[in-house]
């Protein structure tokens, strides 16, 4: 009974002492992790391409949001003010008005304002020329969005064929001490490009598409302000005719 108590006594000494004599061996040649950046430079001057291509994207989404929101805030009572100035006959007021809003909505109703007098159809005319303008305005830079979403995963895909053109061309280059590593590292690179090409695409094509429908919502409310004008229009004419 008391060697099986010492024997009980002893093994926690005897596990430490086991535990020290035998340490636990990191295994050589272990892989190493994957790194984002690490991989971006295995992919070559392409890579340089697709980084610009991402940092202009960036900057035009970020430019075009602020540009687009600022234009689609103003005055929720603008339409009513406008209709006060135009109906006691304050014009003067109304474009100072609208250059105080300075919106493209603001400057659309503004041309119409200086239109007064002429034709309906005349005044309409002028306001969607302004507001073909304002949007041609808010678009600015979408069309080079819109081509690096569909541009960047060609890129990749120059950058992968390339690539595995390079991988080809060494292991004839080796003869007959073909290596497996040769022709599996040239691809791994390769496929890199394919990778950052479409990353930046997909990136670019949702920008693109959030854009589009800011500039459709600032859309709306032009045209919204539009038809209220041209109504106020009809409904003074109607009430100068009676």
């Amino acid at each position: 009974m008391n060697t099986l108590l010492l024997l009980l006594q002893a093994a926690p000494l005897l596990t430490d002492t086991l535990v020290d004599a035998n340490p636990v061996l990191t295994p050589l040649g272990a892989p190493e992790e994957m790194n984002l950046w690490d991989m971006a430079l295995k992919g070559g001057w392409i890579m340089v391409v697709l980084g610009v291509l991402s940092l202009l994207c960036f900057y035009i989404l970020f430019e075009r949001n602020y540009v687009i929101r600022k234009a689609g805030k103003e005055d929720p009572m603008f339409m009513e003010r406008i209709k006060d100035y135009i109906l006691t006959g304050e014009i003067k007021a109304a474009i100072a008005y609208c250059h105080a809003i300075n919106t493209p909505a603001a400057r659309m109703i503004e041309k119409g304002i200086r239109r007064l007098g002429r034709p309906a159809n005349d005044v309409q005319a002028a306001i969607e020329n302004v507001g073909n303008m304002e949007v041609a305005k808010l678009e600015k830079g979408l069309t080079i969005m819109a081509t690096i979403s569909s541009g960047a995963p060609m890129i990749g895909f120059l950058g992968t064929v390339t690539g595995m053109v390079r991988a080809f061309f060494e292991m004839a280059n080796a003869g007959n001490n073909i290596d497996i590593t040769l022709l599996s590292g040239g691809i791994y690179e390769a496929m890199i490009t394919t990778v950052g090409g479409l990353v930046v695409g997909i990136i670019a094509m949702f920008a693109y598409n959030y854009l589009v429908t800011l500039i459709d919502g600032v859309v709306s409310k032009m045209e919204a302000k539009t038809m209220a004008f041209m109504d106020l229009l009809e409904s003074k004419n109607e009430d100068a005719k009676c």
